[in-house]
Parts: C-alpha cells; sequence; structure tokens
C-alpha cells in the first residue's frame, strides 16, 4: 500500500527528514513520480489508486498480485465509506468481538470496522483513541484519511507481525507504506520504519497507544554508509506528557489539544 499526503494536511515530525536527504547523489522525489514507481512494480490490473487533489494519494495493490503474495503475504484490504477511506494490512485475531461491539454487520472486515471506529471517535467518541487502538488485536497497519476534513490517522501493531514505513517526499509531502523500496527510492534518506505500537495524527503528531502517557524519544540513525537518516521513535519511559485529553462532549477527538 501506498498513502502520500501533502505537508499541508500532515505534520511529522522534525527528526524523520534528514539533513542529508538533498545533498546524496539520490534525492528525494516527487509525490507523482513516487506514486507512478509504486503502480509500475506491479502489474496494471491488480493496482487501483486515488487521487485526492492536491491533499492525498491512495494506492493499494490487490491480494491476487503474485507479487503482493511473494514479498508480503499478508490480508490486503481498501474501502471506503462517507468520505473515509482506510487502507489496512494484516488481520485482527478479535474481529468478531469487535463487529459486534461496533454493530456491524457480520460480513464487515478490518477495514470497515476501522472506519467505524474513527467516525465513532471523531463524532461521538466515548473512549480515548489510545484505548480503542489498543483493544484490536494481531497483527496489523493501517492509514485512514478522511476526505472531509482533511485529518490522516495512522496506526502500526505492536507485536512486528506488520512493517510500515513513512518518510518525506522532495515537497515535504509524507510518504508512509509496507514498500521499503518504494521510501528509499521516493524519499532517499528521509525516512524511517514506523514505529510499532504506536499512532499518527495529522494534526496531534505521533504517540504511543501503548504509553500514552510517556513521551517519545527520537533516535538518530545512521545506515551503513554511514550516512545520517530520519529518526527512529521509542518510548521515553522517564518523560511524561502533561496530560492525554480524554474524549467526549468537552473533548473532540480529532483535535487532541497537542496531547504530545
Amino acid at each position: 500500500m501506498l498513502a502520500i499526503f501533502h505537508k499541508a494536511f500532515a505534520h511529522p515530525p522534525e527528526e524523520l527528514k534528514s539533513p542529508a536527504s538533498h545533498k546524496q547523489s539520490k534525492k528525494p522525489k516527487l509525490p507523482d513520480e513516487t506514486l507512478q514507481e509504486f503502480l509500475s512494480t506491479h502489474p496494471a490490473t491488480t493496482t487501483f489508486s486515488m487521487n485526492f487533489g492536491d491533499a492525498a494519494v491512495l494506492a493499494y495493490v490487490s491480494p491476487d498480485s503474485h507479487h503482493s503474495f511473494l514479498h508480503h503475504n499478508n490480508q490486503r484490504l481498501f474501502c471506503g465509506y462517507d468520505d473515509i477511506y482506510c487502507l489496512f494490512m494484516g488481520s485482527l485475531n478479535n474481529l468478531c468481538a469487535q463487529i459486534k461491539q461496533y454493530g456491524l454487520s457480520r460480513t464487515a472486515n478490518e477495514a470497515m470496522l476501522v472506519i467505524e471506529a474513527y467516525r465513532t471517535l471523531r463524532d461521538r467518541g466515548p473512549y480515548p483513541a489510545d484505548q480503542v487502538i489498543k483493544d484490536l488485536d494481531g497483527s496489523f497497519a493501517f492509514v485512514v484519511y478522511d476526505s472531509k476534513i482533511g485529518t490522516v490517522f495512522t496506526a502500526l501493531g505492536s507485536d512486528g507481525g506488520v512493517k510500515l514505513y513513512w518518510g518525506i517526499a522532495a515537497d515535504g509531502s509524507v510518504v508512509i507504506s509496507d514498500d521499503l523500496e518504494v521510501i528509499k527510492a521516493g524519499c532517499a534518506k528521509s525516512f524511517a520504519p514506523f514505529p510499532p505500537g504506536c499512532i499518527f495524527h495529522s494534526e496531534s503528531g505521533l504517540m504511543s497507544f501503548e504509553h500514552p502517557m510517556n513521551k517519545l524519544r527520537a533516535m538518530p540513525r545512521v545506515d551503513s554508509e554511514g550516512v545520517m537518516c530520519g529518526a527512529n521513535f521509542k518510548v521515553d519511559l522517564y518523560s511524561r506528557v502533561n496530560s492525554i485529553p480524554r474524549v467526549g462532549s468537552e473533548a473532540n477527538w480529532v483535535d487532541w489539544n497537542n496531547a504530545n
């Protein structure tokens, strides 16, 4: 999967950008170039992409793709509802229980569930976002884009069963994908593994859903060539955030009010 969001709609940590990216022979690419490279690595009959003007692009590879099976071997889902779109990889062990909790049809899949969870939290969420994601049991990664309000929401499970990467394109856009080679080619040195057990919200940034009361610390990362790359992010168990806003009548989940 591939998701690219204009810098006006997503604000990743500054440490994800490497100062070496524009000094190397291989420089970051523009979003359109990265999208075309992603699509070109898969048969045209198995790929699908959606553009949202200059704001975002989502691209998906069908699970029927032989390339997808050989290289990832993970369930892949894409769906959209009420102008909300979800790219999902992996699987949930407690899908049936979660479907029942949200009152969905028995035929609903993980991507549909994530959209419903997002809608519930956005509109009337009774629980903090970190707790809702923590309730998802399994190996998973997902990207949600709410095209009505331009919100980006991404999460990666903590068990390491699914890999996800993110980086910065030539124009400052955020690039998110499970395809490491596409990320490397599109973001040069300004990329890193997406931290497991974390969620990224376009307004409030990166936080750990496993340790929501602790800050995340950027850890410098140097590649085999000795060049500084985008930073890794680890939970700092000795540093706590001031507060985590709870969702309810006085605190909308869409705006966590600088939770980090």
